[in-house]
């Protein structure tokens, strides 16, 4: 994950700053959404002065990328003012776009200040069983599409991959954090905590009615994202991603999520929307 996230700087100029990156493997060879999420993030952030945080960013995914080839990141200054920065950053691959993002940019300000609570009576993550107690049976290479990835993750109340038990209910929370510490820079944690971002909102969508990851002929997509960064918070310690689907209709879900410390204290906000198709004449159609 860090590997990825360390962009390359181009000797290449155009009227807007281009840098260049790597994709993570992945098994079915699409890029991951929250990887070229964050780093459309790390880009742009790199133009900003010295000082200004990203607190907002909107996203739209184009098109599927293509995990096995490099990435061109290319960041329009689209304004500087007295307090904040906005930039376009769009990813490209073999000259066609798959992403783009608008981001903002903020100096620390003073200012009125509240947030939501976090839920009450979720369990501790160190009270849920880890990942690989939701796997059994399953092939061992099977096995690694979950146990190899940076992040761990503990599902309330259980995972959604093999199948969907107790209420179909369209809410969820999910304890994450990386599997190791990282560096201090709160530019890599903003960064990285956008890549956490896009793991599971989808599932509150699919949860509402029943429908696992392993569904045959499933289908989902990403269309867009859109976060908030309120506060500073560390990915490598545990945080409290609670998640709700408020509707889905016409082929796609909305999703929302709030980002909690264990503490308590807000981190983040976030809201995609999916393209969700299941097989024609599937009872849960």
């Amino acid at each position: 994950m860090l590997s990825v996230l360390d962009l390359a700087g181009s000797d290449a100029r155009t009227t807007e700053d281009i840098f260049t990156g790597e994709s993570q493997s992945m098994p079915l060879g699409r890029v991951y959404g929250g990887q070229v999420l964050a780093q459309s993030i790390i880009a742009a952030e790199r133009t900003i002065p010295e000082g200004r945080t990203v607190h907002s960013m909107h996203g739209y995914f184009l098109r599927p990328g293509d995990s096995a080839k490099g990435i061109t990141f290319a960041v329009d200054r689209i304004h500087d003012g007295r307090s904040f920065s906005t930039r376009r950053t769009q990813a490209f691959q073999e000259g066609v776009p798959i992403f783009s993002m608008i981001a903002s940019f903020q100096d620390e300000d003073p200012g009125i200040e509240h947030q939501a609570s976090m839920p009450d009576g979720v369990p501790r993550p160190d009270d849920l069983p880890d990942i690989e107690a939701h796997l059994k049976g399953l092939h061992p290479m099977s096995k690694r599409l979950f146990t190899d990835r940076p992040v761990d993750l503990r599902h309330v109340p259980s995972p959604i991959y093999l199948s969907v038990e107790g209420d179909r209910a369209p809410s969820q929370a999910v304890w994450m954090k990386v599997r190791r510490p990282i560096p201090d820079d709160p530019a890599i944690h903003r960064a990285a905590l956008a890549y956490l971002s896009d793991l599971t909102i989808q599932e509150s969508i699919l949860r509402a009615h029943g429908i696992p990851w392993a569904m045959r002929g499933l289908k989902v997509a990403s269309l867009d994202h859109a976060m908030w960064w309120h506060r500073f918070g560390r990915v490598d310690e545990w945080m409290l991603y609670v998640q709700e689907s408020p509707s889905a209709r016409g082929g796609r879900g909305l999703a929302t999520g709030r980002v909690y410390a264990e503490d308590g204290t807000l981190l983040a906000s976030v809201a995609q929307e999916i393209m969700v198709r299941i097989p024609q004449g599937d009872p849960l159609a």
